[in-house]
Formats: structure tokens, sequence, C-alpha cells
């Protein structure tokens, strides 16, 4: 394993994790449509439920996503986390506002009252895949940073990343690509959660509206998605020399990033095709139920190909429109060669993480949430 090998390992690894995190906001895009779908308490307390018995599962994702990321891309973590902390503050008090609704909604002397609860759950619901489809839209739009490695020997003030100005990540809702990424992240966890309520719900009046509602939500996202990719595909691209490592504007470099991995290229479209497989039969197949499967396949295919795109075949994966040479690329901002070797014989374990997730998934959704379960388990949310 050369130090390069590493690298690339390691950058494949964060970004299956980031794709893994963008199917498991289902549960926050089931948990926006509360007031939606949600036409009385019942219906409600089912969709609670029902997501209510994942949203660990999404959570966890999301700090060993930030984890994997701190280990094996420092530089990334110091930058981004260090300076946008405004962006990710926001992003994690969401995803905390999320876990207390669960938890103190149902309870006896609950002062707030449920629905208020219910509302955290909106927010966190909107929010969370908003904010995160706009931090991801950065690495393709850029951010405002600045990185100086000299300033590791200023003993009074060693910090090498700094923020270019008092906005700390907000400034990224300013570009309004990282916007249209963030509403289409958004619109693709509202179709993926109500994929899984139609999977995971047994109520014939509740399942009949989900399904009238995936129509416009899907035309809606291919209307976001699409304009992000093709403006991504046609726009300028942050390239690196590979004998200099100099970063340079290259035209067209995603596309040419596309044409030059193929199979990065045919993950990509098998994952665009899978996702509209699962919602298309969804919509035209009235006794389809399993379209979660397919659209939330297609969606860590479709997510991982894009981050391959934007790390790979010579890119900066974390550019700076402050500054093209502090731009962050796999070389320049992942841990030593010892560190990445040691976590990558430890990830040998991760499969048995994923056959566990697998095997607790299968027996918490054995049987389909419907009115009498809701009615009789005193541990219902």
């Amino acid at each position: 394993m050369t130090y390069e090998f590493l690298q690339q390992y390691w950058w494949f690894i964060v970004s299956l994790l980031a794709a893994i995190l963008v199917f498991l906001l289902f549960v926050q895009g089931g948990n926006s449509l509360l007031f939606t779908l949600g036409a009385n308490e019942e219906h409600r307390k089912m969709m609670v439920n029902s997501t209510g018995r994942k949203w660990e599962f999404t959570f966890t994702t999301l700090v060993t996503f930030g984890g994997g990321f701190f280990a094996s891309f420092p530089l990334f973590y110091s930058t981004s986390f260090g300076g946008a902390y405004w962006l990710w503050m926001i992003i994690l008090f969401s995803f905390v506002l999320q876990a207390v609704s669960y938890e103190f909604q149902s309870k006896a002397g609950n002062i707030l009252g449920k629905k208020t609860y219910q509302a955290f759950l909106v927010i966190n619901g909107i929010l969370g895949p908003v904010l995160l489809g706009g931090a991801v839209a950065t690495f393709f739009t850029g951010s405002n940073f600045l990185v100086n490695k000299e300033n590791m020997t200023d003993l009074a003030m060693p910090v090498i990343s700094t923020w270019g100005n008092a906005w700390h990540g907000l400034d990224a809702l300013a570009d309004i690509w990282n916007v249209i990424l963030g509403v289409a992240v958004f619109l693709l966890a509202r179709i993926l959660g109500i994929l899984y309520f139609i999977n995971n719900i047994n109520d014939n009046a509740f399942v009949s509206k989900c399904r009238k509602s995936l129509t416009w939500h899907t035309i809606a996202f291919l209307v976001f998605f699409l304009a992000f990719v093709i403006r991504t595909l046609l726009a300028d691209g942050f390239a690196v020399n590979p004998d200099t490592q100099k970063i340079f504007m290259q035209p067209y470099k995603y596309f040419i990033n596309f044409i030059e991995m193929p199979l990065v290229l045919i993950l990509f479209l098998v994952g665009v095709v899978l996702v509209l497989f699962g919602i298309g039969k969804t919509i035209f197949k009235s006794t389809f139920t399993k379209g979660i499967w397919f659209a939330g396949i297609g969606t860590v295919l479709t997510v991982l190909a894009l981050l391959l795109c934007v790390g790979y075949n010579n890119t900066a994966y974390y550019p700076s429109n402050l500054d093209k040479q502090s731009s962050l690329t796999l070389a320049n901002s992942c841990s030593s060669e010892f560190t990445l070797r040691t976590m990558a014989y430890v990830s040998i374990l991760v499969p048995f993480v994923l056959a566990y997730i697998f095997y607790a998934w299968r027996s918490i959704d054995k049987k389909k949430i419907d009115a009498e379960e809701m009615q009789g388990n005193d541990h219902a949310y």
C-alpha cells in the first residue's frame, strides 16, 4: 500500500460514509412532512415512530463521517469545521434538537406540548438536509478560506487555516448553486422518506396520500438536481498539476473527470437509474412498496460517484475562492502514511459493522407499523 493508494482509499471510505448519510436523511425528509402528510394525530404518531426507530443510524453516521474526515484528512477538518463553524454548529444543533424531540414529546409532564417537539422535528428535517447539501456543494463551488502551513512555526499563533470573513460558513448560502444543491438534497430526503413510509407503515389511506405527493416531489427534485449537475459539468474546475502540485482552473474539469474515470461515470449513471426506477415503479404500480431500496442504493451510488469525481483525477476537493493555492487536495491535507496505514487495517472491521446494522434493521422492520400497534405500545414515541 503506497502513500498515494492510502490517500485514494481513505477518500473512498469518507465518500462512502457521506453517501450512506445522504440515504439515511430519509429520517429528516420524513419528519419534514409531519404536518403535510400527517392528516391527524394518529398518522403523525405512526410517522414519528417509523423514523424514530432509525434516527440513531443517521446521527451515528454523521458523527462517524466527521471522525473519519478528522482522522484521514485533518487539514480539511480544521479548515472547514474550524472555520465554517456556524454552518456546522447549526447542523449539529438541529440534530441534537431531533434527539431531544424524540425522547421527550410523549414524556409525562411535557410542558411544551407534543406539537412543539414535532415542530422541532420538522425544523431538523428542513435545516439538516438543506445545510448538509449546501456544505457538500462547496466541494464544487469553493469556500472563503486561506491556508498557510508556515504558521506552524509561529509559537504565539500556530493557526494554519483562517476563514476569509466573519460569516464563518454561512456565506456558503450566498452562492445560489450551493442553495440549489441544498434544496435538491432536501427534496431527495423527502422522496426517500415517503418511500420509506410506504414500505414501513400499514395504513391504506396514509400510503395513498404518500403516493400522490411523490410525483410533484420528484419533478421538483429533478429540476434542482439536474440544474446543479449540468452547471457543474460545464463549469471550470480546480485541477492539480501532478508534477508541481500547483492548482489551476481547468474548463469542464468535472466532465473530463467522468470521461477519464469511466467506472465512476457508470457508478453515477447506474445510481441515477436506480433512483428513478424506485420512484417510478412506486408511482405507477400501486402495490409496489420496495421503492426505498432501489432509490436508497441508487442514492448511495450517485453521491459516491459525485464525491469520487471531485476528489480523484488530480482535483482539489475543497477549493479556496480567495487563493487557489490554498485549496485542499488529497495529497496536501491528509494524515501521515503511518496513520492512514494503521486506520486501513482497522477499517477491515467496517463490513462487520454494516452486517450488524443490516441485521438490526431487519429485526426492527420485521412488522409494519399500524394504528393498532400505536394504541397498545407503551414504548411508542
